[in-house]
């Protein structure tokens, strides 16, 4: 897991440059904040990653940009599968993970093929604590969670890891284009959210004035298990060169465990806000936490264990576990009616961004 810290300039000429080819306006996006519907069609930037950056059959990588309050940006970390064997890595129709960015929708990003507007994207709906805010969003396509840096060949078919490489790209673009930003909010679904701590931390490293919070939905059963962390994280390339934060040096590779990555985020950037949303029998974590030998134990007794884990270390971790087997909670527009014991959870949310004392939710 490594920052690449490309010069400013590059980013803002390899954004710039794109956005010119691509024919889109840099001045399109709404200029309103949360609480008033913007009136102005919400428009992105395509932005064509570095050669380097790639989706795992080696194909193109791209993100977008969306320019609205510059104060407020968001990154955001797209969901779509893992892969790790010669078996969950086999294409085709019944591949567990997204293989490429093929088919999707041309000018905005996208879900497959469905544009990616509702939920915490929904970003004219006054209801959304997120509404008006600027945002990088990080298309998935490496099977490796958003951290890999390797070339693996599992036999069948080899696979390119290298949504590290992709998503520190976004990241670097992010800073470029918004050094000013007061608000940084790091938004992870599904796959996306394992990562979603660590780049906290990153974005905290190109913009230490920014107040930094994350927001990982949907990846807290998955286990600080030191057997499982160096196998998988070896096949994707994610220790070799791990942050340089000094509050880590020493740490074992199993410090850097997925629920290890809110600890080591929280060590390096006091006063971040962390928060992980889950439901308790979520059917994409069931099924993944049975391939790597969970199927004995409920998921809800993962996702708890975990966020002990967490808060055992000293960490601030504010946490709802809704009930259901819904997987990710803020992706479309039933968020806005998700409650539990008379709490909304875009409420929740909204506390959590304005660094409130949220009450801690089990459904």
């Amino acid at each position: 897991m490594f920052r690449r810290v490309l010069p400013s300039l590059v980013a803002v000429l390899t954004v710039s440059g794109l956005a010119a080819c691509s024919g889109e306006s840099s001045d399109d996006g709404p200029t309103s904040a949360a609480g008033t519907r913007a009136t102005q069609e919400i428009s992105w930037e395509k932005v064509q990653a570095p050669e380097d950056c790639q989706c795992s059959d080696g194909s193109e990588f791209h993100y977008w940009l969306h320019r609205g309050d510059a104060d407020r940006v968001v990154l955001f970390l797209e969901g779509g599968g893992a892969c790790f064997s010669a078996e969950t890595c086999a294409p085709g129709e019944e591949a567990i993970y997204t293989t490429d960015l093929e088919g999707r929708l041309p000018d905005r990003p996208a879900y497959g093929r469905n544009a990616a507007d509702e939920g915490l994207l929904d970003l004219d709906n006054p209801e959304n604590p997120l509404a008006g805010a600027s945002v990088v969003y990080v298309p998935y396509c490496t099977g490796d969670l958003h951290l890999g840096t390797a070339t693996h060949d599992y036999g069948d078919v080899v696979v390119e890891h290298k949504g590290r490489l992709n998503a520190t790209a976004a990241l670097e673009t992010l800073a470029a284009e918004f050094p000013g930003a007061e608000e940084v909010v790091v938004l992870g679904q599904s796959a996306g959210s394992a990562a979603a701590p660590l780049y906290g931390g990153l974005a905290h490293d190109l913009l230490p004035e920014a107040q930094v919070t994350v927001l990982a939905d949907a990846s807290g059963a998955y286990p600080a298990d030191e057997v499982i962390t160096s196998a998988i994280g070896g096949l994707w390339g994610i220790f070799d060169q791990l942050p340089a934060w000094p509050e880590a040096a020493g740490d074992p590779l199993s410090a850097w465990s997925l629920p290890g990555l809110f600890i080591q985020t929280s060590e390096h950037v006091p006063g971040i806000r962390l928060a992980s949303i889950n439901t308790a029998d979520d059917e994409v974590q069931r099924d993944f936490s049975d391939r790597i030998g969970q199927q004995n134990t409920p998921l809800s007794e993962l996702i708890g264990r975990n966020n002990e884990l967490i808060e055992a270390a000293g960490v601030d971790l504010a946490w709802w576990l809704g009930p259901g087997d819904k997987h990710v909670s803020t992706s479309d527009d039933e968020l806005y009616d998700t409650e539990v014991d008379g709490i909304r959870l875009v409420d929740w949310i909204a506390g959590v961004l304005a660094g409130k004392d949220v009450a801690d939710v089990r459904g």
